[in-house]
């Protein structure tokens, strides 16, 4: 893996689940400003792979460098701090909050928010065209809906790398043309994106480069 402009970098990672080695002792760099896709078959690695990068698995052996930094083993919170945001192939708002307080919580430990923020929360939910169910619970949206939720959440972290799990999964053809057209737009103003994505046509429409998966390697 080259290190001339990475900013994340998995060297010798590996995870195994009982007798199944879910990662096997994989390598490979993200170039910062690419868009870079991870394809392969189901089972093949590729959200253990985000799960480890992102602090909610720890590997058994092997090191993530993102920014510089090795956030191998990292708590999840500490991960986003430093700049790393991700999506999920299951949503996971809170759905006893409406989407607007959603937006909110990347603000916690803050018992107040500026106009400047209201403003942010209510451009980013224009753009990905779900302004008009701010008030809405987030458990009565849409599933496509709340892909965009989940999407809009991270961007209020203003992440240097974004990590898109199954981006188009439950999201109609017309709006995924919006979300590819927002995610080129932010990859044009600096942010790098992984992206885990089956459907070939929205990879073909969104990365710079593909690296494939299989059996963990």
């Amino acid at each position: 893996c080259t290190t001339e402009m990475s900013l994340i970098i998995l060297t010798g990672l590996t995870k195994a689940f009982g007798g199944l080695t879910a990662v096997d002792n994989l390598e490979f760099s993200v170039q910062e400003g690419e868009i870079t896709g991870l394809i392969g078959p189901n089972g093949s690695g590729k959200t253990t792979t985000f799960n480890l990068i992102t602090g909610i698995l720890n590997p058994d052996s092997g090191t993530v460098m993102f920014n510089g930094m090795d956030i191998t083993g990292d708590s999840s919170y500490e991960v986003a701090r430093r700049g790393l945001g991700r999506t999920f192939q299951i949503t996971r708002p809170f759905g006893r909050l409406t989407v607007f307080e959603n937006m909110l919580v990347p603000n916690t430990e803050m018992r107040t928010y500026s106009r400047e923020q209201e403003d942010l929360i209510w451009s980013i939910l224009e753009e990905l065209d779900i302004d008009h169910v701010a008030e809405n619970k987030a458990d009565e949206l849409s599933g496509g809906q709340q892909k965009l939720l989940e999407l809009a959440r991270v961007l209020m972290l203003n992440p240097k790398l974004i990590l898109l799990d199954e981006p188009a999964a439950g999201v109609n053809p017309a709006l995924m043309d919006d979300i590819i057209e927002r995610i080129h737009g932010l990859n044009e103003q600096g942010t790098t994106f992984l992206v885990v994505e089956h459907d070939m046509s929205v990879m073909n429409e969104l990365c710079d480069r593909l690296i494939v998966m299989d059996s963990g390697r």
